[in-house]
């Protein structure tokens, strides 16, 4: 190696050294997002409710209250976080699976505002629901809004709550009308949903 060389290798040794202490500053700030994705990402849709816990019973207050069924009728307190974005609206129904071929609807609502999160206990029957502009379908029941659990005696039947948020503002359907036109409208602008599940036997 010449004499120039030697002279200039400590300074181009520092050059380098500061170089990698660079990268290293780079790489340090950047592997942290990569190693936790949630980071910079959005959390999943999700609701919960105060009266139901994922996979439990449905309590005294949202069975129905006919026949031989003494609950009282309140439709379920209901929160979501993390709609997807360009949600414009949110529709919500229960839906019994286990009830003959067909299953039952026991809820359906739909055109709830995008600035809405919540629905508080009995938002159904006590008017809340309509304030916000939001419309209900005819449950299989026969009346309009929300029919709690009520099965035959014997194996307990799985309740689907569910939230959807919409991409439009409003659905090309009238309250009153049957649960299951709601749920075709209701699938055809879906953006995404959130459930739980709760079950109920007698």
């Amino acid at each position: 190696m010449r004499s120039a060389d030697i002279k200039a290798y400590p300074t181009a040794q520092a050059g380098w050294r500061s170089t990698a202490r660079t990268c290293a500053s780079i790489v340090a700030a950047i592997l942290p997002c990569i190693a936790s994705p949630s980071a910079s990402a959005q959390g999943s849709f999700v609701v919960s409710s105060t009266n139901f816990r994922n996979g439990g019973q449905v309590p005294a207050a949202q069975v129905f209250n006919q026949d031989s069924c003494t609950g009282a009728n309140r439709s379920p307190q209901l929160t979501w976080h993390n709609a997807p974005a360009g949600t414009r609206s949110y529709a919500v129904t229960i839906f019994d699976p286990d009830a003959s071929s067909r299953g039952w609807w026991h809820w359906a609502a739909a055109d709830i505002p995008a600035r809405v999160s919540t629905l508080p206990e009995n938002a159904s029957a006590s008017g809340a629901l309509g304030t916000l502009g939001a419309i209900e379908a005819r449950n299989d029941f026969g009346g309009d809004g929300y029919g709690g659990p009520c099965p035959p005696p014997g194996k307990p039947h799985r309740y689907i709550v569910t939230v959807y948020a919409l991409r439009v503002d409003k659905l090309s359907i009238a309250s009153g009308r049957p649960a299951t036109m709601f749920a075709r409208e209701i699938e055809s602008a879906a953006l995404g949903s959130a459930k739980l599940i709760v079950s109920y036997g007698r």
